[in-house]
Formats: C-alpha cells, structure tokens, sequence
C-alpha cells in the first residue's frame, strides 16, 4: 500500500507511511540487523509535506551511514564496550548505533534525534531487532549531559556549525566523567586532535539513493 497525498492533503503518520513505502533490508556487514531503508520509489518527500519534489535530498534517517555503520560492528564485535551500561546514541539517525549497544547488552538506550520522523524509524527499526530503547526528538547538544555511562556519535562531523556544537558537548560529557566513542569515515570536521583511535573497518557508505561505496571508517576515543 502507497500512501498519495494531494498537495493539500495533511502529512501523513510518520510510522505508517515507513512501514508501507521502505523496505526491509539487511544492514550492509551486518546482517544480523536489519532496518526501514529508503529506496527510490519511497516517496519520503510526502514525510516533508511536499508530494511534488521526490528528487529532495533524503533526510539522513533513512540511510545507514558509514560512521554509524562502523561503530555499530565495532559495538557487535566487542559487546563488552557497552554490556550493562547507560549509553547514549547521539544523533541517531535511523536507530542503528542504538540498536546495537541494545543487542550487544547495554543497561540502557537513549537514543536522540532532531527529526521527528527519524523518530518513528528509531521506534520502528527497535521493534523490527526486537530490542528496547527510549527515543527522544531532542537536541542534547544545547544542554548538559544525561545521566549516562557512554556516548555513542556515528557521522556527526560533516558540517562545521554542527561538529562546533558536538565538539562541545562531548567536552562537557568527558568532564563529567563520560565515555565517548566516535565513529566516522573522516568526515571534513571531524576533531582529530582530540580522538584516538580504537579500530578501524571498511564499511560501505550510503549517501545518497543511488550511490552506496566502500570507506575505510574508524572508531575513535574523544579525549
């Protein structure tokens, strides 16, 4: 079932209209995961309220990005990383990060994303690997740090107003005794000289609806 909208017509639910128009797939070097994954029939700019635009950037929920992709296998590889603590998926995207610290043990998932539709896909995308978390559309980065052990931040580094933003978040999560982990593929902005390195994995990298690549991705400590 496709959900057509007139341009007139109210947005459509944001769960229902993923779970008629994506499609389930496999996470790319991950298998065990699977998510609502964007494709080019999906129709996302209706999610928008614009029904006459599909050729719009998709919004970054809908795709699995490189960094995330590489701190998700790192988190599945070593589940000690994040077994029986509170961890925080800070950009969450799609949920993937999230999902994984939830299959690998965590106490605790707090997953935050901006984007209320993102949202609905965490929420979705939880009940489709059969884990919990707490989805929250909030930017953290304005305020202090929750209550948790470990930040997890796949692929926030690509502009630089949003890296200054992180940048200085995960400052005042280190000062407060936090754990963060980053996963990125080298991204323009990413800190360098306050990451060192943890692993590194070559992940495909989705950026757009018809572009999917291989990058060499890395897991970093920020310190």
């Amino acid at each position: 079932m496709n959900f057509q909208l007139s341009r007139r017509s109210a947005r459509p639910d944001p769960a229902a209209f993923i779970a008629a128009n994506l499609l389930i797939t496999p996470v790319p070097s991950l298998p065990d995961v699977r998510l609502y994954t964007a494709h080019p029939a999906s129709g996302l700019a209706q999610l928008a309220g614009n029904d006459t635009n599909d050729d719009a950037p998709p919004p970054y929920w809908a795709y699995q990005w490189a960094g995330g992709l590489v701190l998700a296998r790192h988190i599945l590889d070593r589940p000690e990383t994040v077994r029986g603590r509170r961890v925080l998926d800070l950009g969450a995207g799609s949920g993937l990060v999230g999902i994984a610290a939830a299959k690998a043990g965590a106490r605790s998932v707090l997953a935050a994303e901006i984007d209320s539709n993102g949202i609905a896909a965490i929420g979705l995308n939880a009940a489709l690997n059969d884990v919990a978390l707490t989805a929250a559309c909030d930017d953290l980065t304005n305020g202090p740090p929750p209550e948790v052990d470990l930040v997890l931040v796949g692929d926030l580094f690509y502009a630089p107003d949003l890296a200054s933003r992180v940048t200085a978040f995960l400052d005042r999560c280190v000062s407060a005794g936090i754990e963060v982990l980053v996963g990125d593929p080298g991204r323009a902005y990413l800190p360098h000289v306050r990451l060192r390195l943890v692993a590194e994995h070559a992940v495909a990298d989705v950026g757009t609806a018809s572009t999917a690549t291989t990058k060499p991705s890395a897991v970093y400590s920020f310190v």
